[in-house]
């Protein structure tokens, strides 16, 4: 299996969070936020490196967290664009060649490396792959206050990151996508723009995003239930 890189977004604001600050420094179990999700790929024997997109007021405090927490992958420390598709682009641009790369949220603290192999092994057949879990709540289609229809959702899935690609490839897609000023919602949704096929592992509900207050509560809650795992 290949060796990965991985570019990790950090440099949005989190309104969402109502702190008036970026959610990447709040404490889970008395460690930050990104510090959580770095360690996974600073374990993982096949991620190569790191490129983190960050604020440019941020840089400096971005670097003390990265030595006091001893995360040594770290190569490049980008500034962010106005959007996360922008902030992601810039991050692709300092790699080279034609690695695997992921595209990874610094608010996703618990994808676990299983599933990032599992990931990096799908985007070398197909080229592209993304991680997501099937939907389980009912889904309707609301006009106004109104229900349309309800929405079948065997064929439905909620997706996640990482998000997987060739260098090359996801690089033409943002290209083109400037050209063309076209905004996806996803990494992988550039890739679909194109016509190019994408591919899906399924992962796991706790891989969430911690976007609000109620996050965190969650958050705390899955590392205590990870810790009796490694206990027992």
């Amino acid at each position: 299996m290949k060796n990965y890189h991985v570019v990790i977004p950090a440099a949005g604001q989190g309104k969402r969070m109502k702190t008036g600050r970026n959610k990447q420094f709040l404490l889970i179990d008395h460690i930050p936020l990104l510090v959580h999700t770095l360690r996974v790929f600073e374990e993982d024997l096949l991620c190569s490196e790191i490129v983190l997109v960050v604020n440019q007021e941020e840089i400096a405090m971005m670097k003390d967290l990265m030595k006091e927490y001893s995360i040594a992958k770290v190569s490049h420390f980008v500034v962010g664009g106005k959007e996360r598709q922008n902030s992601v682009h810039e991050g692709l641009k300092v790699l080279s060649g034609n690695p695997v790369v992921l595209i990874h949220d610094g608010a996703r603290p618990f994808i676990r490396i299983q599933v990032i192999k599992e990931l990096v092994a799908s985007v070398e057949e197909t080229g592209a792959a993304i991680v997501g879990v099937p939907v389980k709540d009912t889904i309707k289609q609301v006009n106004g206050t109104l229900v349309a229809k309800t929405v079948e959702r065997n064929h439905l899935w909620s997706i996640q990151t990482p998000q997987a690609f060739y260098l090359k490839n996801i690089l033409q897609a943002h290209e083109t996508a400037v050209k063309q000023g076209y905004i996806g919602t996803d990494d992988a949704s550039l890739m679909e723009y194109m016509n190019q096929p994408v591919s899906i592992i399924e992962g796991g509900y706790d891989n969430f995003k911690v976007t609000t207050p109620e996050d965190l509560l969650f958050a705390e809650a899955i590392i205590q239930k990870r810790k009796g795992e490694k206990e027992s």
